[in-house]
C-alpha cells in the first residue's frame, strides 16, 4: 500500500480525533475531558487535534453532528424513520409523530450516567456559554421551525365537514408559529430529561404537541419592511457551482436549474423564508450556510438540521417534504461561485439563477426577497 497523501492523512487524523473525542466524552463526560486526553486516545499530538478543531466545544459539536447525521442517514436508507408509527396525514397526526420520534431519543432515568444516550447533555450549556453560538442557535431554531412549518402547511386539519370551512379560514396558511411552539416544547423536554431524569412523561409531551394543531396563533407572513424597497441588480455573470449535498432533503443539491441561491451567515438564517414565500412556483430555493467560524458553528448547524430531518422522516410523507434546500459551505467554494469572496455570520447575499447564469443579485437586509421577486431576464 502506497503512502497516504497529505489530504488523506488529514482525513484519517480528523476521523481519529472524532472517534477519540466521542469515546472520551461518553466515558468521562464532556466537562471532565481535556484536549490532551483526546490526543492521547487518538495517538496524536495536541497540535494535530487543534489543526482539525479550534477547541473542545467545536469538537463536541462535530461529534454530536456526526451522530445525528448517521441516524438521519440510517433512517433514509430504510425509507423513513424508526417505525414508531405511520407518517401523519393531518397537522395533528404529523405533530404527534414528530414528537414521538423526538422523545424516543431522549435519555431515560435508567440510562447509565456515562453512556451514548447522555452524550448530548451538555449541548445547551455550551451553546449558552458563547454569544456567537447563542445567536447562531437562535437562527437555526428559526430555520428548523420554517422547515417543520412548511411541511405542516402541506397537510390539512382532520375535522367534521360542518366545521371545516370555519377552521380552514381560522388556521389555514402559515404554520411556522405552531412549529415554533412544538420545538419549544420538545427542546424543553430534552433539557428536563437531562436535568431531572424521570420527570418527563413522554406520552404527555406527544399529546401536547399534537394538540398544538388546533391553536390559533394568528400566524401570518409579511414581506420585509424596508425604508426603501430593495431591488435586485440585473447582472449577467457566470454560474458554475461545485457539487453539494442538500442537508434538508438528502442527496445532491439542485444548483444548476432556475432558482434563488441565498448565501446566509448563521445569524441571518431566518431570511430564507422571504425567498421561499416570494419565489415563483417552480424555482428552487437554496440556503447556503456560511460562517466566519465554520469549524465551530457549521457543525452546530449540521446537528440541528439532521435532528429535525430524522423526526420529519417519521412525521410526514415524502409528498409533504419542505422544499428549500440547505447546503453547508465550510470552504466558501459555493459562495465564491456566487461572486461572494468574504463571508461572516451576518452575510445576506442572494442571486437569481436563470438558464445557467446569474441574472440578478441583491445584498443586505431584504436580499432574499429582492432576488426572489426580481424580474426574469428576457430570453432572446
Amino acid at each position: 500500500m502506497g503512502r497516504l497523501t497529505r489530504t488523506q492523512t488529514q482525513e484519517r487524523n480528523r476521523a481519529k480525533v472524532l472517534a477519540a473525542a466521542r469515546a472520551e466524552f461518553i466515558a468521562r463526560g464532556f466537562r471532565s475531558v481535556k484536549i490532551d486526553d483526546i490526543a492521547e486516545r487518538a495517538d496524536l499530538t495536541r497540535g494535530a487535534v487543534y489543526s482539525n478543531f479550534p477547541g473542545k466545544r467545536a469538537l463536541y459539536f462535530a461529534v454530536l453532528a456526526d451522530d445525528a447525521e448517521r441516524a438521519s442517514g440510517a433512517a433514509q436508507a430504510h425509507g423513513r424513520g424508526h417505525g414508531h408509527g405511520p407518517p401523519g396525514d393531518t397537522v395533528r397526526e404529523a405533530l404527534g409523530a414528530f414528537a414521538r420520534a423526538w422523545v424516543a431519543r431522549l435519555p431515560l432515568a435508567t440510562d447509565e450516567p456515562h453512556s451514548a444516550a447522555r452524550l448530548g447533555m451538555d449541548l445547551m450549556s455550551e451553546v449558552i456559554a458563547d454569544e456567537g453560538s447563542r445567536q447562531a442557535f437562535a437562527q437555526l431554531m428559526k430555520l428548523d421551525a420554517l422547515l417543520l412549518g412548511l411541511a405542516l402547511e402541506r397537510l390539512r386539519p382532520r375535522l367534521p365537514a360542518a366545521d371545516r370551512r370555519d377552521a380552514d379560514r381560522r388556521i389555514a396558511g402559515r404554520r411556522v408559529a405552531v412549529a415554533e411552539a412544538a420545538l419549544t416544547t420538545l427542546h424543553g423536554a430534552r433539557q428536563l430529561a437531562a436535568a431531572a431524569p424521570g420527570f418527563v412523561e413522554p406520552f404527555n409531551v406527544v399529546s401536547a404537541c399534537a394538540q398544538l394543531a388546533d391553536l390559533d396563533l394568528g400566524d401570518t407572513w409579511q414581506p420585509p419592511h424596508l425604508p426603501h424597497t430593495r431591488r435586485a441588480r440585473t447582472v449577467d455573470e457566470a454560474w458554475s457551482p461545485p457539487p453539494a449535498t442538500d442537508a434538508a432533503g438528502g442527496g445532491a443539491a439542485r444548483l444548476t436549474g432556475d432558482g434563488v441561491v441565498a448565501i446566509l451567515g448563521l445569524h441571518r438564517l431566518a431570511a430564507i423564508e422571504e425567498a421561499v414565500r416570494a419565489a415563483p412556483a417552480g424555482l428552487d430555493v437554496t440556503a447556503v450556510l456560511v460562517s466566519d467560524s465554520p469549524k465551530e458553528l457549521l457543525p452546530l448547524a449540521r446537528l440541528t438540521v439532521a435532528e429535525l430531518r430524522t423526526c420529519l422522516q417519521e412525521a410526514v410523507a415524502p409528498s409533504a417534504w419542505p422544499s428549500p434546500q440547505i447546503v453547508y459551505d465550510e470552504t466558501g467554494a459555493l459562495a465564491e461561485a456566487a461572486g461572494v469572496s468574504e463571508v461572516d455570520n451576518a452575510t445576506e447575499i442572494a442571486v437569481r439563477i436563470q438558464d445557467g447564469r446569474i441574472v440578478a443579485r441583491a445584498e443586505g437586509f431584504g436580499a432574499c426577497h429582492a432576488a426572489a421577486t426580481a424580474e426574469p431576464a428576457r430570453r432572446t
